[in-house]
């Protein structure tokens, strides 16, 4: 390993063998994936230089800052990179920084490509699917299973461990923020409101993720650490179980965070089990001290995962129980 500075004179850690500055040059991008206020992302392709004798191309995922943007929003990207310079070993369950342009406009950051989207739109895609599949009666075409659902929540408790021990705390967890890989591998992304830990306090003025916020973030002291990410995490279950429902859907965001202040929690499916939701429970005690590690609540749902049981009964699951909003300044704000 080696050392140098990002453009904000930072050091950052470089892995031996290539230099994790790109040139705009190696990048050509293929298709828009999303967008956001301040940036975009896209599908593209990187050419990587080893050594004089060594070259090689792959399809990447390529966050960029829009032109316009603020330097405050620059500033929040290279903090992004910096957090995920500290995870450069690889784990299955987060995605992989593979390089970053710092040194020209716009900014990007280069990470490894997940075919399959986000989370929270495969949930609402298979709960799509699964409507057109009652009305035909063709179950054989329903897409996702319980096992399914609850190796997805043992994935990112799996990606959270390993987050948790590099101590980043990543302040916006939630299925939106976890996209789906080959074989329906799950991996924790979008970094960009991590922090390092053990604790973070909040003292700038930006958007929220109000629904997915443990007490102690939405009090005056707006004090994060890891065990308000496990809060986030049982709402992020919640998600999972109801295939993308959004969290108190008949509140307002503001009025959910008042009510969670004030020891409201997420009520139980009628379509998951007890033990499931014992496990949601879990992570919304109301003190956070009282919540369990990641590695517990990973421990739990490996145990679920191997369970003969269903702990989400598919057959039960009444759509017109969930409502399915989309991200908007409800959601975030």
């Amino acid at each position: 390993m080696y050392h140098s500075r990002d453009s904000s004179g930072a050091h950052v850690v470089e892995p031996e063998g290539r230099d994790m500055e790109f040139n705009p040059d190696q990048i050509t991008f293929l298709e828009e994936l999303g967008e956001g206020q301040f940036g975009k992302v896209h599908k593209a392709k990187a050419h990587f230089v080893h050594d004089q004798a060594r070259s090689s191309t792959m399809i990447v995922a390529v966050k960029t800052v829009k032109a316009h943007a603020s330097s405050e929003v620059r500033d929040d990207v290279l903090k992004e990179l910096r957090m995920m310079m500290r995870l450069l070993d690889p784990h299955p369950n987060v995605v992989t920084l593979l390089g970053y342009c710092t040194k020209s406009d716009p900014v990007m950051l280069v990470v490894e490509y997940v075919p399959n989207g986000d989370l929270l739109s495969f949930l609402r895609n298979d709960r799509a699917a699964r409507n057109v599949t009652y009305a035909n009666l063709h179950t054989e075409s329903r897409t996702l299973q319980n096992t399914d659902l609850i190796s997805f929540a043992w994935q990112v408790s799996k990606g959270m461990c390993y987050l948790a021990s590099k101590q980043c705390i990543h302040r916006d967890l939630a299925a939106r923020n976890v996209l789906v890989g080959k074989n329906k591998t799950c991996k924790v992304s979008d970094f960009g409101l991590a922090r390092d830990g053990p604790e973070y306090k909040k003292v700038k003025d930006s958007p929220l993720p109000l629904r997915w916020m443990a007490p102690e973030t939405l009090s005056i002291e707006r004090l994060y650490t890891t065990k308000s990410d496990v809060w986030s995490f049982g709402v992020l279950l919640y998600e999972i179980v109801t295939l993308g429902s959004t969290p108190y859907p008949t509140m307002s965001a503001q009025q959910a965070a008042l009510e969670v202040q004030m020891g409201m929690i997420l009520q139980k499916p009628t379509h998951c089990t007890g033990d499931l939701y014992f496990i949601m429970e879990n992570c919304w005690h109301f003190l956070p001290d009282e919540r369990p590690p990641f590695s517990e609540l990973s421990a739990a749902l490996s145990r679920l995962v191997v369970d003969e049981k269903d702990h989400i009964m598919l057959n039960q699951y009444d759509e017109h129980q969930y409502a399915n909003l989309e991200r908007s300044a409800e959601e975030v704000c």
